[in-house]
């Protein structure tokens, strides 16, 4: 088994507030792969991220604000563990985003 990261793309608009019970659309789609997601979470919109640069010179630029601009914000991930890159894709399709997905293999680093 080989895993993969689902990365989960949504519009801005799209944003849940804290607390804010999992929609039904996602609660279907956890049941029904349960067995193959490992781990998943929704991220806090774009505005509270803070990224992190090398400078060049030995230290670092920190910048308020996600790595990249764009009108699609990741919104949340899973991390499944899938036969190949097929089954993968196939799990990833039922993911109910409402923009979509992104699905990564998993390096394994020793």
């Amino acid at each position: 088994m080989s895993k993969y990261l689902v990365l989960i793309f949504q519009d801005e608009a799209a944003k849940q507030s804290d607390g804010e019970d999992m929609s039904a659309p996602y609660q279907e789609f956890q049941q029904r792969r349960g067995t193959s997601l490992l781990n998943g979470a929704a991220l806090q919109p774009p505005s509270t991220a803070t990224s992190i640069r090398r400078d060049g010179a030995g230290g670092f630029s920190v910048t308020d604000g996600p790595f990249a601009e764009s009108k699609e914000t990741l919104g949340g991930y899973y991390l499944i563990e899938a036969d190949d890159l097929d089954e993968a894709l196939e799990i990833a399709k039922e993911v109910p985003a409402g923009i979509g997905v992104e699905v990564r293999p998993v390096r394994m680093v020793s």
